[in-house]
């Protein structure tokens, strides 16, 4: 099955979902967009994209169902329930869900879904808005593996590579794991360069150091050149990060893994936030961290 083939229902077309949603337009796939917010859906029409009335009625037209949500919250209202997607959504059609959202209220899709005949695929992403703008964000899905099939064509589109991880909540996961190393690896950075500004360290030069040291994983290399401009533009907000964490928290409670680690991330970009952060990116938490050791801003 060919891209062409496919009539994609859309919905959440914000920071990573317009960009996705438009590079599907781009790439000549049929797609019909929603969203609460008016701009968003302007913003992929005005590629070519079709504007649907509400997500029930995308729902009954689209072979394909995409959301790209926020949390467990909306997840749960736009696919469960009478006015729910899943009640909608012509039998044999494909749900495709591409959100951060926990493994428990996945599985309650996953459950109507197989009562109603649709497909429930999986598949949150790893990669921030440049990366969607890009195309290049890596996929993570897991469900029946046949409707994983169906959305291959999609995947193509949107990714620069995919993995098919198993038919439940693998891809749920997977993607908290991901997130933990992400986030320990953003709060370590912000002790470690606080420290290091506070032993007299040149900021520019620790950072050149640390680029080529054997600390240098691709999320350092990513964030080098940012951090040396100052610049915390949010790529993925210190709200986003907590929202994870939590996620991740609660994960571990559920599976009776003692995550230590992950509750101390949570705790400081909690601060983060706190200390007026929360919409700027993860690695403000620098900013925190320094004005709680009594350095100025650089």
């Amino acid at each position: 099955m060919s891209l062409n083939d496919l009539k994609i229902g859309w919905i959440g077309a914000g920071k990573m979902g317009g960009p996705m949603s438009r590079n599907l337009v781009a790439a000549g796939a049929e797609v019909i967009v929603f969203d609460p917010v008016a701009a968003n859906v302007e913003a992929v029409v005005a590629g070519g994209a079709q504007a649907g009335a509400s997500n029930q009625d995308l729902a009954q037209r689209a072979d394909i169902v995409v959301s790209m949500i926020p949390n467990d919250v909306v997840l749960r209202s736009i696919a469960l329930g009478d006015d729910g997607i899943l009640a909608t959504m012509k039998s044999g059609a494909t749900y495709l869900d591409m959100s951060t959202v926990s493994p428990q209220a996945s599985a309650e899709i996953s459950a109507d879904a197989e009562a109603k005949g649709i497909g429930y695929v999986r598949a949150p992403v790893s990669g921030s808005t440049v990366l969607a703008e890009a195309a290049t964000l890596t996929i993570m899905a897991s469900g029946p593996k046949a409707s994983y099939e169906k959305c291959v064509p999609l995947f193509e589109v949107l990714g620069a590579q995919n993995f098919y991880l198993g038919d439940s909540e693998q891809a749920r996961y997977l993607k908290l794991v991901v997130n933990l190393l992400v986030g320990t690896t953003g709060a370590v950075l912000a002790e470690a360069l606080t420290l290091g500004r506070k032993g007299g360290l040149d900021w520019q030069q620790m950072l050149d150091v640390i680029g080529v040291s054997a600390a240098a994983s691709p999320y350092v290399q990513y964030n080098l050149a940012p951090l040396k401009a100052r610049d915390f533009s949010a790529l993925f907000t210190t709200e986003q990060m907590v929202k994870d964490s939590r996620l991740i928290r609660d994960a571990g409670e559920a599976t009776g893994v003692p995550l230590a680690i992950g509750q101390a991330m949570l705790q400081m970009f909690e601060d983060t936030i706190e200390t007026g952060y929360g919409e700027e990116n993860l690695t403000a938490a620098i900013k925190m961290l320094e004005s709680k050791s009594g350095l100025d801003e650089i």
